[in-house]
């Protein structure tokens, strides 16, 4: 009792001191802010935070190279947007949230002549898709859309997503690609510095290093090298030796050592690259958009990009993170918002198109990305070189082995589409199966939509059984 009168006279003490310094609160805000920052940034793990900002890279480099030699993308500016971007959505999110390029404005851009969607046309549907997205978000419809779509159909897209990264992942490995044509060539060979063995060879080291990617690999990690340093601490001196070495095994940034690789490999293909790389940052210019490019922008990209960006880079982004990082539920809105101020500030001075994605959140994640440090790091990469050789880096990525590419977008493919692995009844994997099927053989907006068709089908149809089954409807001879 005497603890509660003495906490009592403490509250009558300090409160009116409180009252008497208003601004206090206000004044602890930023700093608050600040210390919520620098905690989403903070690194879980070092070589896995680094490890994780490779995982996005196999459908970035391709879309940015094939952009860049056939609508003369200005690279530069691209990189310095987007690393910009990563480090912004790292301090605000906290996980290694992606910034990817918008695929369907970026296919219709690069199977399309310049006259026809040239880049004028490839920032105007970037800059009407982000104002769509950003009026969607701050009106809360985005929000409203993320809770009436059933799970199944955003597990329907997930996989459907997943598993054309992986699908085409194959075909990266398998054929030579001319990503200025978007198209590809003959098989690969087997040896060579872009050889199927090379690939093959990855994709074992990956495997061995990362596993099946568990959900908490770090933690599980750290229990294994527990238990054997246990296990063998009274055990001879060889047996140790192996068990350390293993333990440095497992630790390896297999993403990182893959893309070191790649970038060493493409100087020894074309040893002639050093002297073609110009030092300083692009050149940047507003980009002039006619009425005309306004016009082929909206229709031939915004709205076959519209669907994808809602599904893929708002709903299932917004569903994956929550299934991946518990406790960090990032509202529809939120993101939806960041999509389109992303688009309305980067895309006037000619920055590729960009939006989040469930295939880069999972691939980050799958190689060891934890926190918002990961995609940040990236980021500053970007705008290290976006600064530094500008869109001279075209030169070097052009030499990098495809294959490798391929490597990198399977894993971040497999991880997608694994998470639909939650399906546990047959009516769920019924709608979320037919909803991939539909997505893969049309689009994803067709994808959709049957999905949310077939999902009100059956439960129309069990609601009719339930009904039938009432007692009141037994005397018409229903059983």
């Amino acid at each position: 009792m005497s603890h509660q009168e003495h906490q009592l006279h403490h509250q009558q003490h300090v409160e009116p001191q409180n009252s008497a310094q208003p601004a206090k609160p206000t004044a602890r805000f930023p700093a608050n802010l600040f210390s919520k920052g620098m905690d989403n940034l903070r690194f879980r793990s070092k070589w896995a935070e680094l490890n994780g900002a490779m995982g996005d890279l196999g459908t970035y480099i391709p879309i940015v190279i094939a952009l860049t030699l056939a609508k003369d993308l200005n690279l530069g500016v691209t990189l310095i947007f987007t690393g910009f971007y990563n480090i912004i959505t790292g301090l605000i999110y906290g996980v290694p949230m992606p910034v990817q390029p918008m695929k369907s404005i970026a296919a219709v851009a690069i199977s399309s002549s310049n006259e026809e969607f040239g880049i004028p046309e490839i920032m105007a549907a970037g800059i009407c898709t982000g104002g769509i997205l950003f009026f969607l978000g701050i009106t809360g419809l985005m929000g409203l859309v993320y809770k009436i779509i059933p799970l199944p159909v955003v597990r329907g897209i997930q996989l459907s997503q997943g598993l054309s990264f992986a699908l085409t992942s194959v075909k990266y490995i398998r054929k030579n690609q001319d990503f200025l044509k978007g198209k590809a060539g003959v098989d690969r060979q087997w040896l060579g510095l872009d050889g199927l063995v090379l690939a093959l060879v990855c994709a074992g080291f990956i495997i061995i290093v990362n596993g099946a990617g568990e959900e908490t690999e770090n933690d599980s990690h750290n229990r294994e090298r527990d238990q054997v340093d246990s296990e063998f601490h009274n055990e001879n001196s060889d047996r140790r030796l192996r068990s350390k070495l293993w333990k440095i095994l497992f630790s390896l940034p297999s993403a990182v050592i893959v893309f070191l690789l790649g970038i060493i490999l493409a100087f020894i293909r074309q040893p002639g690259i050093a002297k073609q790389i110009r030092f300083g940052p692009s050149n940047v210019n507003i980009v002039k958009i006619s009425r005309h490019a306004w016009k082929q922008g909206f229709i031939k990209g915004t709205i076959p990009q519209l669907p994808l960006s809602v599904l893929n880079s708002v709903i299932a982004v917004c569903k994956l993170s929550s299934d991946l990082f518990p406790g960090k539920d990032f509202s529809a809105t939120s993101v939806s918002v960041s999509v389109g101020v992303m688009n309305l500030a980067g895309c006037w001075l000619g920055a590729m198109p960009c939006c989040h994605g469930a295939g880069g959140l999972a691939g980050q994640y799958k190689f060891g990305g934890r926190s918002g440090g990961c995609v940040a790091i990236l980021g500053a990469a970007k705008l290290v070189l976006g600064l530094v050789i500008g869109s001279s880096l075209v030169k070097i990525l052009t030499e990098f082995p495809v294959g490798l590419l391929g490597v990198l977008l399977l894993f971040a493919g497999i991880e997608l589409a694994m998470t639909s692995k939650d399906m546990n009844s047959k009516e769920e994997a019924f709608v979320m199966l037919v909803c991939t099927a539909v997505s893969i053989g049309y689009n994803a907006a067709v994808g959709f939509v049957g999905g949310i068709i077939l999902y009100l089908l059956l439960k129309l149809r069990n609601l009719s059984k339930s009904e039938n089954a009432s007692p009141g409807n037994c005397f018409r001879g229903n059983p």
